[in-house]
């Protein structure tokens, strides 16, 4: 059975759970700030850990897929098994995986992540466009299909990006609005909210672009990159109701108590709250 739209069920969530992404990211340094070992025993106490903490409270949970990746089969178990117990306490998990290829190898990445059957399904995923929007047509087919959400990538805060991102197209858009003038096209219709998603930096100051894609607008960069809820409605105007801040370090970083985590997820989502309203 076909899941209800993500678009959908993300606005829920956020309305009842709080508008904020918490990211489980286990890197090395954050494993052993928590008095584990970086191997993985460490990362599979930390996953746990960080899902029993959050997953029946926030409204979304985002694994960084590759510090699953460099520990092998045996990582990609411990994130198999995040993904299925953060989806049965409520959450909803947004897998950070960034692809972006053509063809059978990007529809091979839309198997992975948006079938239903497949161990590592998730309610959406970030991919990379900059092959050609036209090179997600795998992914935001196999999304519609099960229900899931696909994010893209549009204005990332890291300084290396706007070298291809605010390069301008032919027509004289930048590229990151043409990519979002394409998502826009996506979720024509869509109500309450589309399930094609931007990825745009909180860190960016005014963004510079036309926002109002009808889908929902992840923000990385709140916390330990520098930004706060506060930045939001300056970067985003308009559309800072769509938006979902996610935050990885400055929520993890309270770890491994988890009333810590609990509590610091809980502050960053009230101030988003305020900081949205006051929007």
């Amino acid at each position: 059975m076909t899941l209800e739209p993500f678009g959908a069920r993300l606005r829920r969530a956020m309305d009842t759970r709080g508008p904020l992404c918490v990211g489980i990211d286990p890197h090395g340094s954050l494993l052993t700030s928590w008095g584990l070992n970086d191997d993985v025993a460490g990362l599979e106490r930390f996953t746990r850990t960080v899902v029993e903490a959050l997953a029946e409270r926030v409204a979304v949970l985002k694994p960084q897929s590759a510090f699953f990746e460099r520990f092998g089969s045996r990582g990609i178990a411990v994130l198999e098994k995040a993904v299925e117990e953060a989806r049965a306490a409520g959450a909803l998990v947004l897998m950070d995986a960034k692809r972006g290829d053509i063809g059978s190898t990007m529809g091979a990445y839309a198997a992975t992540y948006l079938d239903k059957d497949s161990p590592l399904f998730s309610d959406a995923v970030t991919v990379s466009p900059y092959l050609g929007f036209g090179s997600l047509r795998p992914a935001l087919d196999a999304a519609a299909i099960s229900g899931s959400g696909v994010f893209v990538l549009a204005l990332t805060s890291n300084p290396e990006g706007a070298e291809v991102q605010r390069a301008t197209a032919a027509d004289g858009r930048s590229l990151a609005q043409l990519m979002l003038d394409h998502m826009a096209a996506e979720n024509e219709g869509a109500t309450p909210l589309g399930s094609v998603g931007a990825v745009v930096g909180a860190t960016l100051g005014d963004a510079g672009v036309n926002l109002a894609v009808n889908g929902p607008l992840l923000a990385p960069g709140i916390g330990a990159q520098g930004a706060t809820p506060a930045d939001l409605p300056g970067v985003f105007g308009d559309a800072v109701r769509n938006v979902l801040p996610s935050v990885s370090r400055g929520v993890l970083r309270h770890g491994p108590s988890v009333s810590g985590l609990r509590e610091a997820a809980e502050r960053f989502a009230d101030e988003v709250r305020a900081a949205v309203s006051d929007g």
